[in-house]
């Protein structure tokens, strides 16, 4: 890399804490290279207390854009000019792309790279009715996402936590925004009866929750019992890379089952392509940095 950079080398970054761990830069900084793009990738750990003061920074350096991970996602979403609806809708955002005039527009791919996912395993969400269990930020930005990219049904459940709200401001926002989505509710994830009913009648089932997800490898976020042969079923966990849920999916020939990885890989080549207007070489990243 380091022969490469030089006085019109463009900067793109990635912002929040911990960053140490992430794959980013070497997924970037390798499609640039491949591709001729004279640009560079670091990762800063920013905490979320100087979220502000990081952007401002950025605004002063003239970066050509910034990825955003936890905790960060929110309020970036406060500071940046504007958001894509997707990210106006979720409140949130993980891309921000900085415009030649130095206008910052936020942008989430986390939907984005998901569905991408789905479609590259053969499934199509479009006039599809889901059931999509969490309430999280990667669940919001796939119910969103779903609705916009026109979704029929979507059931979310959840416990009655915290979390909860969130799920039932994520119905309201849908409604009000999305008027071709012809249903959207959420229920309790404990009413087993609704459940089971929900995902009976669904085409796909999609778990947004840490069930999976090291230490709960051995969790499965429904009973098993409720898969069917004529359901799709999809993970946002990806460590394991077949966690329980996609195993169980798979054993009882379930019309997919479709694992984490590819979402973090999309949602990443969905990022880059509002950077640069490029397409990443995702199967050759794919290959290198998530095989």
């Amino acid at each position: 890399m380091e022969r490469r950079i030089n006085g019109h080398t463009r900067l793109y970054a990635l912002i929040g804490s911990p960053v140490g761990h992430s794959g980013s830069p070497a997924m970037y900084n390798y499609s640039f290279e491949k591709l001729g793009i004279d640009a560079a990738y670091l990762a800063f750990d920013i905490p979320l207390e100087k979220t502000k003061d990081a952007i401002e920074a950025f605004r002063t350096l003239n970066v050509g854009g910034f990825n955003i991970t936890m905790p960060n996602k929110t309020a970036t979403a406060r500071l940046v000019d504007r958001l894509s609806p997707a990210a106006e809708l979720v409140g949130a955002c993980n891309t921000v792309v900085v415009e030649e005039d130095g206008t910052m527009t936020g942008h989430i791919t986390d939907g984005i790279g998901f569905i991408r996912n789905l479609k590259e395993h053969g499934v199509d969400i479009k006039g599809k009715k889901l059931v999509l269990l969490g309430t999280g930020g990667a669940a919001t930005a796939i119910a969103v996402q779903a609705a916009l990219d026109g979704a029929a049904e979507i059931a979310i459940f959840n416990r009655k936590d915290e979390f909860y709200a969130n799920g039932e401001r994520t119905v309201e926002k849908i409604k009000k925004t999305v008027p071709s989505m012809k249903k959207i509710y959420i229920e309790d994830i404990d009413d087993e009866r609704k459940l089971g009913d929900a995902i009976a009648g669904s085409d796909l089932l999609i778990n947004a929750t840490r069930a999976g997800m090291s230490p709960l490898e051995n969790v499965l976020p429904v009973p098993v019992e409720f898969l069917h042969k004529e359901l799709a079923v999809a993970d946002v966990v990806y460590n394991p890379r077949e966690t329980l849920l996609i195993k169980k999916a798979k054993e009882l020939g379930c019309k997919a089952a479709v694992g984490g990885i590819g979402m973090l890989l999309w949602q990443g080549a969905a990022a880059f392509e509002l950077f640069t207007g490029k397409e990443m070489p995702a199967q050759e990243v794919m290959e290198l940095f998530f095989s």
